[in-house]
């Protein structure tokens, strides 16, 4: 890749940007050179240039909150990289995670977007002694019962004052749903896009 990569246009330098490899957040923008590209492709750990220390820097050096790369592609110019990566810890120096501000609602879809990838994983790997591989092996019918069932309970729960015992059911019911939704090859994409269909504002 680093053959093909256009570095002329930025005196050797290409921006490359950093996505959280599970829910697609941007997590930062570094600057890299034919270097630095090669080392994070070798080490499989982001490594930038560094335009202040004029050196090459490794994510994580100081801090240990690495990056660790799961893929690398360039974009149609070849003059920008898009790195995907797992964080081991906060990726902004302030400790946030990203370096970008958090977007409303953001939180509650990266869990989720978190939780489809480790569900859509363990349907194709099948650890064993896992739950949710037991589910998947029990077949999309049974994974139906048991969302009817834990539907049940939280609307039992619903009757009570006690509101984290409704917060834990209405998780409960979140997960089985996804894991119905993955045996049924549905994306959480496809979801959205059914409620947003729903949503649109139509004049009288």
């Amino acid at each position: 890749m680093r053959n093909e990569v256009n570095f002329k246009k930025m005196n050797g330098l290409v921006p490359a940007i950093v996505q959280d490899a599970d829910d697609r957040t941007v997590l930062m923008l570094g600057f890299m050179n034919a270097e630095a590209l090669e080392r994070t492709l070798k080490d499989e750990l982001v490594t930038f240039w560094s335009r202040t220390k004029q050196r090459l820097w490794q994510k994580g050096e100081t801090s240990g909150n690495h990056l660790e790369v799961v893929s690398v592609d360039m974009d149609c110019d070849e003059d920008t990289l898009l790195i995907r990566a797992r964080p081991r810890g906060p990726v902004c120096h302030t400790g946030s995670r990203s370096c970008f501000p958090e977007q409303p609602g953001g939180q509650a879809g990266r869990v989720l977007n978190r939780l489809a990838a480790i569900i859509a994983s363990r349907k194709e790997k099948a650890p064993e002694g896992s739950y949710t591989t037991k589910l998947f092996n029990a077949g999309a019918q049974k994974i139906g019962q048991k969302l009817g069932e834990e539907a049940v309970e939280l609307a039992i729960a619903a009757q009570y004052s006690d509101t984290q015992r409704c917060t834990e059911e209405a998780a409960d019911l979140v997960y089985h749903l996804m894991v119905l939704l993955a045996a049924k090859g549905i994306t959480i994409e496809q979801v959205e896009g059914e409620l947003e269909s729903r949503m649109i504002v139509r004049r009288e």
